[in-house]
């Protein structure tokens, strides 16, 4: 099965565009920790795209790929949120996150702490090292991508595009995860929607990738 990933950073529309993709027709995960998800997955995005998308292009060749840009004045103080939140459950080695959530953040934010998490510098350049990078090598790969907007008008437009798909479904490209929030995906309930655990359950890290 052709995949196609999300390769954008955490707060730069994941959810968004994911829910425009079940209404497109595409069975979709809003991230992916088992095996499973990734075999039953069409589209899937956020953890552990955004860090993984050099492995998933080799078990995957024929992938397309959608890198999510978005201003900075609007993702810095969203994604410095949602990093303050979830500080405390990347640190604890009891409990917390599942261990291919904190090896995606932990390499994608360098030297990630509450002090870096204040500085704008700090996350710009994480940011601008990210899309620096993913695009590079989707360049040199040759693989098929889009860089994609979905705050700017006719993004739903481009992305259909770029699919080679026409629809009537889907006027807009949803807005979801508002003012902070990260529950939008959770609240939906669609029969395409690809869960990103075994009744939340993760598969081990080390495992992840051994039988897609």
């Amino acid at each position: 099965m052709e995949k196609i990933f999300i390769t954008g950073l955490p707060r730069t529309g994941t959810t968004s565009v994911c829910a425009a993709f079940l209404e497109l027709g595409f069975k979709t995960a809003h991230t992916a920790y088992t095996r499973e998800t990734f075999l039953q997955a069409q589209v899937i995005a956020d953890t552990p795209v955004f860090n993984d998308y050099e492995t998933l292009s080799e078990l995957y060749p024929n992938s397309r790929f959608v890198y999510l840009d978005r201003a900075m004045s609007s993702w810095v103080p969203s994604i410095r949120c949602l990093l303050t939140r979830m500080l405390p459950r990347l640190e604890t080695q009891q409990g917390g996150f599942n261990d291919t959530l904190k090896r995606c953040y932990f390499d994608t934010f360098e030297h990630l702490s509450a002090d870096n998490i204040a500085s704008d510098q700090y996350l710009i350049d994480i940011y601008l090292k990210h899309r620096n990078d993913c695009l590079s090598f989707l360049e040199r790969k040759q693989h098929t991508y889009l860089m994609l907007d979905v705050a700017k008008p006719g993004s739903l437009q481009t992305l259909t595009g770029f699919l080679g798909i026409q629809t009537d479904l889907v006027s807009s490209m949803p807005n979801l995860n508002q003012g902070g929030k990260v529950t939008a995906w959770k609240q939906i309930d669609h029969p395409l929607k690809v869960e990103s655990t075994r009744y939340g359950k993760a598969d081990k890290d080390s495992l992840l990738y051994s039988s897609s």
